[in-house]
C-alpha cells in the first residue's frame, strides 16, 4: 500500500513538474501553477489584470527577435495610465530638439530653457533648484522623470512638445495613444490645449523662442470612458461612476512597443522609432535603469525614503533592501487612481536572462475615485513582485539556443 502511494504522490509530481506549452494559454497557466501567489488576482476581474511577458530570442549574431505571451491584454479596455505617459514625453522632447537643430537652432538637452505664464493655470519657471546652478534644462527635466518619475518634470515637457504636437507625433508614428493633459494639476481641457511659452537662453542670448502653443483641434475619446461606483469632489461624494472620457489613455501594447523602440531600435519599423542620437539612447538608457542612491544630480542619494525599488515595481515591489547588482531594470511605472503599472526591460548579467514584461493592476476596490483609499501595498505591490519573480524564475530556467551577450546595457552611472 505504502508503495502504491509512493508510485503515484511521484506520476503527480512528475506531472506538476512537465514542462508548460508556450501556447496562447501560457500566461494563465503559469500564473495557476504559482497559485498561492496568484490566486486572489485570478479570480478577480475588477482588478483588471492585464499582462504581456516577452522573450527575447538572440541569433548567432545576438539579433532579437521576440515572442509575446498575453494575459487578458486588450487594448480597448481602458486603465489609466498614470506615469507611464511620462517616458513617451521625454523622447518626443529630445525628438523635438533635434529637429530644431537641424533647422539651425544652437540648442540641446543641456541648453537652459524657461517657461513663461501667458494663460490661465500656467506657471512660469526661472529656476529649478535641484539642478546644478538652478539652471532648468530638458536633460535635467528628463532625469528627474526616469529615476524618481517627477510630475512637474512632465508638465515641462509637455509644454515644450505641446499637446497637438504630441499627438500627431505618437499618431504619426502608428502608436494608438491619447496625451491630454498635465498631471497633478486640475486643469481644464481649454487650459491643458494651451501650452507656456518657451525661451531657450544662454549669457543672456536667446537661442530659440516659442510662442504659446494652441491645440485648437479636438482630440475626441472612441467612446465614453466611466469607472467606479463614485468619487470624491471637495470632500463629498458623488454617487456616480468617474469620467476618464478625457484623460490620456495609454494602452499596454504600445508602452511596450515604445520600449522596444528605444532599447532594439533596429527590430522596430523604422516609422515608429524616435529620432535619437546615439547619445540621446545612451542618456535614456543611463536613466531609466539608474537607481536613485546612484543619482547625484538631482543628489537623490542623500534622501533615504528614495529606496532601489522606489520605481521598480516588477521583481520587487516595494521592497526597502537592496536591489542585486547584477540586475538592471530598463523600465517605467506608474501609479494613480488606484491603477499600478510597470512597463520594463528586465536584465540579469550574471546569468545571462533578459526579458520584457509590462503589466497593470487595478487596486481601487470599493471603487471610489480620489479618495486615496488604494490597495497598492496589499494587492499591487505583491502582484508585481511575484510575477516578476515568476517570470524571472522562468526565464532561468529556459533553454537559450544563443547566450545573449548584453555589454550594450552595462551602463556607466
Amino acid at each position: 500500500m505504502i508503495r502504491i502511494l509512493l508510485f503515484l504522490f511521484l506520476i503527480a509530481l512528475a506531472a506538476c513538474e512537465r514542462p508548460i506549452p508556450e501556447d496562447e494559454n501560457f500566461l494563465r497557466h503559469l500564473l495557476e501553477r504559482n497559485e498561492s501567489k496568484f490566486q486572489a488576482t485570478l479570480s478577480n476581474d475588477s482588478l483588471e489584470v492585464q499582462i504581456i511577458y516577452t522573450q527575447i530570442i538572440r541569433d548567432s549574431l545576438n539579433r532579437p527577435s521576440f515572442k509575446s505571451f498575453y494575459y487578458h491584454v486588450d487594448s480597448t479596455h481602458y486603465f489609466y495610465p498614470a506615469s507611464t505617459v511620462k517616458l513617451p514625453q521625454v523622447l518626443l522632447a529630445l525628438e523635438k530638439l533635434n529637429e530644431l537643430r537641424a533647422m539651425g537652432y544652437s540648442i540641446d538637452k543641456y541648453s537652459p530653457i524657461y517657461h513663461d505664464s501667458l494663460y490661465e493655470g500656467q506657471l512660469s519657471v526661472k529656476m529649478d533648484t535641484t539642478a546644478l546652478d538652478s539652471i532648468p534644462t530638458v536633460a535635467h527635466y528628463a532625469k528627474k522623470i526616469m529615476v524618481v518619475s517627477d510630475n512637474d518634470a512632465f508638465n515641462r515637457l509637455y509644454e515644450f512638445v505641446g499637446q497637438k504636437a504630441t499627438n500627431e507625433k505618437m499618431c504619426a508614428k502608428g502608436y494608438n495613444v491619447r496625451f491630454l493633459h498635465r498631471l497633478e494639476r486640475p486643469l481644464t481641457p481649454d487650459q491643458n490645449r494651451h501650452t507656456e511659452a518657451i525661451r531657450f537662453v544662454r549669457n543672456d542670448t536667446v537661442l530659440y523662442q516659442q510662442p504659446m502653443l494652441v491645440n485648437s483641434d479636438s482630440i475626441r475619446a472612441p467612446r465614453r470612458v466611466f469607472k467606479g461606483k463614485g468619487f470624491i469632489r471637495k470632500d463629498s461624494i458623488i454617487q456616480q461612476p468617474f469620467d476618464f472620457t478625457y484623460k490620456n489613455s495609454y494602452p499596454l501594447q504600445e508602452q511596450q512597443e515604445i520600449l522596444k523602440a528605444i532599447l532594439f531600435p533596429e527590430a522596430v519599423d523604422a516609422k515608429r522609432r524616435f529620432k535619437l542620437t546615439a547619445d540621446d539612447r545612451q542618456f535614456v538608457m543611463k536613466y531609466m535603469s539608474q537607481l536613485p542612491r546612484e543619482t547625484q544630480e538631482p543628489s537623490y542619494y542623500k534622501d533615504t525614503t528614495l529606496y532601489d525599488a522606489y520605481c521598480k515595481f516588477l521583481l520587487f515591489g516595494d521592497d526597502q533592501t537592496p536591489i542585486p547588482s547584477n540586475i538592471r531594470i530598463f523600465n517605467k511605472v506608474g501609479d494613480a487612481y488606484g491603477y499600478l503599472i510597470d512597463n520594463a526591460y528586465i536584465v540579469d548579467f550574471e546569468n545571462g536572462v533578459e526579458f520584457m514584461l509590462s503589466a497593470v493592476i487595478n487596486t481601487n476596490t470599493d471603487g471610489i475615485y480620489n479618495d486615496g483609499k488604494y490597495e497598492y501595498k496589499t494587492i499591487g505591490y505583491p502582484f508585481m513582485k511575484n510575477l516578476g519573480q515568476v517570470v524571472y524564475d522562468y526565464e532561468r530556467k529556459r533553454k537559450r539556443k544563443n547566450k545573449p551577450e548584453l555589454s550594450e546595457f552595462r551602463i556607466n552611472r
